[in-house]
């Protein structure tokens, strides 16, 4: 069948209806949280857990990110399931990064057969493009997985928790520790909700503050020599870019922001990790300064760069999901308004007041975005899975005012297209894109257009800017898409907004 977007859908999920569909068709259940009953926590070892619980075939295993490409923790446990040759395994982690390639193994012996996750790159992205995963894989979004968990739509069996720092009984946080992470939103509904909860930890510590992990949901806690490498943790650039024209869409975009009203009191305000958005970041702060504007309180992933504008006083308050750097997750333990925040909190489209509602201005990045502002941050245009939504649907949805932010032309590729290879988020929740060749506003957004009438900004309709991207690279050829479905992108509330195609010769 297809869904509202007329993008194809495996029979027995439920199609996109659109972003605001769910406010009319859901009601917010939740299954009761599970407490821990053990009173003796501490096991020597991951193989002594498997045999202790047991862990057996046909289960399902989640972990969580927040170390990122310094992540050993899914991998030790990748290890022990190889060892017992166990078979049919679901691993839902938060997110997939290029350390975690030892899963390939298990992906092709059937090990694993399903992976449930919010994002992935590397080697595990790419066999799964090629075919080589037996059941779907289920692209997330930030917000969509704590829904998913609390409603008993992804039933966890184990979770396994990186915790920089724990006591024995399990009480921990990120802040502290030799692999301190800094926030770990991402794993408190599987804390929560998980049939078993285990605390992996490198440091042990008597007293806990505060206390992000809470030991009446823990039920073991193993002490390991390390749990990752702190230093995966800045696996991107974390740096304004310094590229004339990525710093020219910077400027473009926060003169933008000014003219639509935006930049003023109390305004809130999100961007990720990348080059252009630091460098938005970097626009914002001069102009907040020179206006004596101080704003309510920036979320999502924290950089050194936002610690930087709240301790300025541009920013009343953080609220943290996930550290992408060192000065954020310092910045934890010495600002008493940088609050922790769970990634149901954040993004869960059920919560009664997500933060992502609250936001006033968000700058994305696209992969590809098209001529209805859909957005593609899943896979490239040869349709290689190289991403996925993480918060980019989440924020794009809740926020008042979504920019995307993007060359016109990479790597002599149009970043326009008549239609992306894949919708990670949909055009109805996108208002703006910035190129450094024009800004494109969202025709349902005709109370921007109105706004902007009199701009001196270079306002130009997105099918122009594909016009001028095609006179630089000329047409290219159409996608011929697969007709073999490897893996769906489920949107927020659950419906399934795209599915993802195989690629390459490899047919399971």
């Amino acid at each position: 069948m297809n869904n509202s977007l007329n993008r194809p859908v495996p029979l027995g999920m439920m199609p996109y209806q659109g972003a605001d569909h769910f406010k009319t068709t859901k009601i917010r259940t939740m299954l009761p949280e599970v407490l821990t009953k053990n009173s003796e926590k501490s096991i020597n070892n991951i193989a002594s857990l498997f045999d202790l619980i047991p862990i057996v075939d046909g289960m399902t295993l989640s972990f969580h990110h927040h170390l990122r490409n310094g992540d050993a923790v899914l991998n030790m446990v990748a290890e022990e399931i190889k060892k017992r040759n166990l078979k049919n395994m679901t691993l839902a982690p938060s997110a997939i990064f290029p350390i975690h390639a030892p899963l390939v193994e298990l992906i092709k012996n059937k090990n694993v057969t399903q992976i449930i996750t919010n994002y992935m790159n590397g080697p595990v992205a790419d066999i799964i493009s090629q075919g080589y995963m037996e059941n779907l894989v289920i692209m997330d979004t930030h917000g969509g997985r704590p829904r998913a968990i609390e409603s008993g739509e992804l039933k966890i069996d184990v979770a396994f928790i990186a915790v920089p720092n724990s006591d024995r009984l399990g009480n921990g946080n990120g802040i502290y520790g030799k692999n301190a992470c800094g926030s770990l939103g991402y794993i408190i509904a599987d804390m929560k909700y998980a049939k078993h909860k285990v605390v992996i930890t490198d440091s042990i510590s008597k007293d806990i503050n505060p206390i992000e992990i809470e030991a009446k949901y823990i039920d073991y806690v193993i002490e390991v020599d390390s749990i990752g490498d702190i230093s995966g943790i800045v696996s991107g650039t974390t740096k304004p870019t310094k590229d004339p024209v990525q710093l020219k869409i910077a400027k473009d975009t926060v003169e933008l922001i000014e003219e639509l009203g935006y930049l003023k009191e109390n305004m809130s305000f999100q961007t990720g990790a990348g080059g252009t958005s630091l460098a938005v970041a970097d626009e914002l702060k001069k102009r907040m300064i020179k206006k004596h504007i101080k704003g309510s309180f920036a979320s999502g992933g924290i950089t050194s760069y936002l610690v930087q504008m709240h301790e300025n006083g541009l920013f009343k308050h953080l609220y943290d999901v996930q550290c992408f750097d060192h000065e954020a997750i310092s910045s934890l333990s010495r600002n008493i308004n940088h609050h922790l925040m769970s990634a149901s909190k954040y993004a869960n489209p059920f919560e009664i007041k997500p933060m992502v509602n609250d936001l006033d201005v968000v700058i994305l990045g696209a992969t590809e975005i098209d001529l209805d502002f859909n957005v593609n941050v899943t896979t490239d245009s040869h349709g290689k899975i190289i991403g996925g939504s993480g918060g980019h649907a989440d924020t794009a949805y809740g926020s008042k005012l979504c920019i995307i932010t993007t060359n016109l032309v990479k790597s002599r590729t149009s970043m326009i297209k008549n239609h992306v290879t894949t919708i990670t988020t949909p055009g109805q929740t996108i208002d703006c894109l910035v190129t450094e060749r024009g800004i494109a506003i969202n025709p349902l957004r005709v109370d921007l257009l109105n706004h902007l009438k009199n701009t001196k900004l270079n306002i130009v309709p997105i099918s122009s800017l594909l016009e001028k991207a095609y006179q630089m690279t000329g047409v290219p050829n159409e996608l011929q898409k697969s007709d073999h479905i490897i893996g769906v992108v489920r949107y927020r509330d659950g419906s399934i907004i795209d599915s993802i195609y195989l690629i390459g010769d490899h047919e399971l």
